[in-house]
């Protein structure tokens, strides 16, 4: 007697619809979408977000992005609860247009998901990547808009008063958009001047710690920091001495109503978009008036890293404001985060007259090897040993984790073996300086 042996089948997967592009842009219109656009998962410019998408949506063959426009006056307002209420009600509007485009996808059984436009988001690995798709590059991508020097999207039509949304779609489109070729951004340089810790420089670089850190004070890192405020005051006479009680109350609404942002001036200013530039053709100085001057000139508590390019910028620059000494809101929590974030940390103003060599090699739990130049103001990470170094930095990675968020000292680290160096000690001390903390 035999046995066949029944060797299992491989039934291929269906193949995936296709969609008529111009009917899913009507479908998101209908739900409410000011403006929209669509792109594939293969599109070159989104080749970082791809794993982040296929991780929570492996079926993804095409973005769907929406555009909200939000109202001006209330963004332009120096009374923060009036803008960020509208920044709160324009997103929650953003996600409902992307819950009714999933709703009635499904109902002709087509897959589709829709990340949040911002929070809640993935934060097991905070600060490392959180979102599950940048709604900025993926609306680049759908000829939405182009970023300015201030880091956000300009509309052709809406300019910088809008908020994104993205749906990831199970299906191919028969045609996708193509990216604008101009950028609607003027480099009027007025987000510039109404930046209040300098982020935006004239040269369109960005100092992304001095925002995160301003910005973002109530929330995210900012948190963190006010958390172990709590946690190292010896009273609560203390804890007064290290934040007002106005502070206190702040933070207590970012957590009841919603995430509080100190500042959005570089939007409020922007006056690119065709429906928002005509008064700023028609008289400049008065729109300098009217929008810019009272956001420059309010009385408010700027909150900035001691050493900091922005704590200088804000002395020289904004004398009326309220410096706040905080700690940084960008902290590493991995080695890898320590190497990827030092470019978005650097402090060119910090660095001048530094023209030095590092080799960094870490050891024990995180093992890594990388090369950083500092010079001409300019900071380049490196992997590996390249070249020869002026300073040669050997680590425990774990402790040296603990000497940035302060835990462990420099001549502790040293004594434990923890940390050897190799070359002039005074490049420490100036390669620490370009990074505050």
């Amino acid at each position: 007697m035999t046995t066949d042996t029944l060797s299992p089948v491989a039934v291929p997967s269906p193949p995936l619809p296709r969609l008529s592009a111009s009917e899913l842009l009507d479908l998101a219109r209908a739900c409410g979408a000011d403006d929209c656009g669509l792109a594939s998962i293969d599109d070159p410019s989104l080749a970082e977000d791809r794993p982040y998408i296929l991780a929570s949506f492996p079926k993804a063959r095409t973005l769907l992005v929406l555009v909200g426009r939000m109202h001006r006056e209330p963004v332009r307002s120096p009374a923060r609860s009036v803008a960020n209420l509208e920044f709160h009600r324009s997103g929650d509007h953003i996600d409902e247009v992307a819950r009714g485009i999933v709703r009635a996808l499904e109902d002709r059984g087509i897959r589709a998901l829709n990340p949040a436009m911002a929070f809640p988001m993935e934060m097991d690995n905070f600060p490392d990547r959180a979102w599950i798709v940048s709604h900025k590059r993926a609306a680049e991508a759908a000829g939405l808009g182009r970023m300015g020097i201030h880091r956000s999207v300009i509309h052709p039509r809406f300019g910088s008063f809008i908020l994104l949304g993205t749906v990831l779609i199970a299906a191919e489109v028969d045609a996708v958009a193509t990216p604008l070729e101009h950028n609607p951004c003027l480099e009027c340089k007025l987000c510039v001047a109404a930046c209040p810790v300098g982020a935006i420089k004239p040269d369109g670089a960005f100092d992304f710690s001095a925002c995160l850190t301003h910005n973002y004070q109530q929330f995210m890192g900012g948190f963190v920091n006010f958390v172990e405020d709590i946690a190292e005051a010896k009273s609560a006479k203390d804890l007064r001495g290290r934040m007002s009680y106005a502070e206190t109350v702040t933070r207590w609404q970012s957590l009841s109503y919603g995430p509080n942002y100190n500042a959005a001036y570089c939007l409020a200013v922007c006056p690119a978009g065709h429906d928002v530039i005509g008064p700023y053709l028609a008289d400049r100085k008065q729109h300098v008036a009217d929008v810019l001057e009272p956001l420059t000139r309010k009385t408010e508590p700027v909150y900035v890293v001691p050493g900091s390019d922005a704590a200088d910028y804000v002395a020289r620059r904004f004398q009326h404001k309220k410096i706040r000494f905080v700690r940084s809101s960008a902290r590493a929590t991995s080695i890898r985060g320590f190497l990827q974030g030092m470019r978005l940390t650097f402090q060119p103003g910090k660095s001048k007259g530094l023209d030095a060599s590092y080799h960094f090699t870490f050891t024990g739990a995180e093992p890594a090897e990388a090369t950083v130049t500092i010079r001409d103001r300019r900071l380049t990470v490196q992997p590996g040993h390249v070249g020869k170094a002026d300073l040669a930095i050997t680590a425990d990675a774990t402790n040296w984790l603990r000497f940035l968020a302060k835990e462990i000292s420099v001549p502790r680290l040293i004594l434990t073996r923890s940390l050897r160096l190799k070359g002039p000690v005074r490049l420490m001390a100036a390669f620490g300086k370009c990074f505050p903390s």
